[in-house]
Formats: structure tokens, sequence, C-alpha cells
């Protein structure tokens, strides 16, 4: 077996459960309603704005504001559809059968790392798909969308590998999704104190989510934001595949 073989049998594990189809319908269903209420509310003041000479249009002022919603619903996605990865098979016993079908740990987690990161991907996909619908009564921004796409695909991809770990290090999906909750939580509010005392720059602004995940919802993408995505998933996921190696090495 394979990354694969592990990612199709965690994809069937979801399409069968009703956890992931709960969290899709809620989040499409809380999404939608918020991108007709933030439309009415510029077909609105549509005229007001032109009358004021305000040149921001569909784009800065309903697509990105409601996109950046998403990011709420991204933390509450992630730890609830990772949490029984890994801390699941451990607590029912099956993980011992995964390394005795000759998987390797890369395997374990790297399949069911993208498994669950597609399900959330989909869904944004979906949501994506409401603006777009309207590029041709509206004409949309294609650079600042793409950039704030990408921006939130990083982010979901981040928050799944922290997921990950976290599966890998308890023995019980609840304690896994209380444990991705507090370090998105850190991560998120790492440099409040900061920005309270007007300091802009530090470790503690380069630790939050924020100071990297903002800007691409401005339109703006720098090679240092992507390289600290990237840091970020990379050691999430090495310390996942890590604790599963230590696992079968002790059997």
């Amino acid at each position: 077996m394979s990354v694969g073989a592990v990612m199709r049998c965690e994809w069937r594990r979801l399409w069968t459960r009703p956890l992931g189809w709960v969290l899709a319908a809620l989040t499409l269903a809380g999404m939608g309603w918020e991108f007709l209420l933030m439309l009415n509310q510029y077909l609105a003041l549509q005229v007001r704005l032109a009358a004021a000479g305000n040149a921001s249009g569909f784009t800065d002022l309903v697509t990105l504001p409601w996109l950046a919603l998403f990011v709420i619903a991204a933390f509450v996605l992630a730890p609830l559809l990772t949490m029984s990865a890994l801390a699941g098979e451990r607590r029912g016993g099956t993980l011992s059968l995964l390394f005795a079908s000759g998987l390797s740990p890369s395997a374990v987690v790297l399949g069911k790392y993208f498994a669950v990161l597609i399900w959330q991907l989909l869904i944004l996909l979906l949501l994506l798909a409401m603006p777009v619908a309207l590029a041709f009564t509206t004409h949309p921004d294609w650079g600042k969308l793409a950039a704030a796409a990408l921006g939130l695909m990083l982010a979901l991809a981040s928050l799944n590998a922290i997921g990950m770990a976290c599966s890998a290090f308890v023995g019980h999906p609840a304690l896994a999704a209380a444990g991705a909750f507090v370090v998105t939580a850190l991560l998120v509010g790492v440099n409040k104190l900061s920005l309270a005392d007007g300091v802009l720059g530090g470790i503690a602004n380069w630790l939050a989510l924020s100071t990297h995940l903002q800007p691409m919802g401005r339109g703006l993408v720098s090679t240092a934001d992507l390289l600290w995505f990237a840091l970020l998933i990379g050691v999430a996921l090495l310390l996942a595949i890590r604790r599963v190696g230590d696992e079968r090495t002790r059997g």
C-alpha cells in the first residue's frame, strides 16, 4: 500500500461518515447566507459609493471580506476532521493493522492528511463558485481573488497539518481536536500583545498566522509568506510522521 491507497481509504471513510457532510453543509449554508447579505448590502450602497467617488468594487467590498470569514470556518473544520485520523485508529486498535500491512509512517500520515485536506478544498472550491458565478456582471479583480484563494488554501493546509500532528500524539480524538484548537489559538493570538504595544516586527509577529495570511487577503503574495506556510506544514507533518514512526518501532 502507498500514500494513494491510504488516501483512497480515508476518502471513503469521509464519504460514509456523517461528520464531514454535516460540517460541509453547515459551512456552505452559513457562508452562502453571509454572501447574500453582503451582496444585498453592496447593491444597496452601490449608487451612494459611486456618487462619493469610491473606486472600491465588488471584489474589495464583498468577495474579500466574505472569504475572510472562511478562516473562522477553517479553524473548526480542520481540527474536527483530523481528530480521528490517527487518534481514532489508535483508540480503535487499528493503527497496528496499518503497520502490519507494510505501510510506512509517512504513507499513513500523508495519505490521511491529503484525504481530509482535499475534502476541505472541495468545500472552498464550491464557495469560490459563488463570486465567480457573478463574474459577467461584477467584473471581479481576478488577481486579488486568486491571491485570497491561495491564502485560504495554505491556511487549510497548515491547520490540517497541525491537526494531524495533534492526532498523532494523543490517544483520543477529542483530545486531538482540543490540542489543535489550542495550537491554532496560539498562532492567532501570539502577537496580540505586540500589536497592542505598537510593535509591528519581532518574533511574535513573525509567528502569527495573521501576519502571513492577511496580505494575501488583500491580494499581496510574497515569497516570505509562502515559505512560512511551507515551514509550518513541513514541521507539523514531520512531527506526526516521527511520532507514528516511534510507535511503529515500539510495536
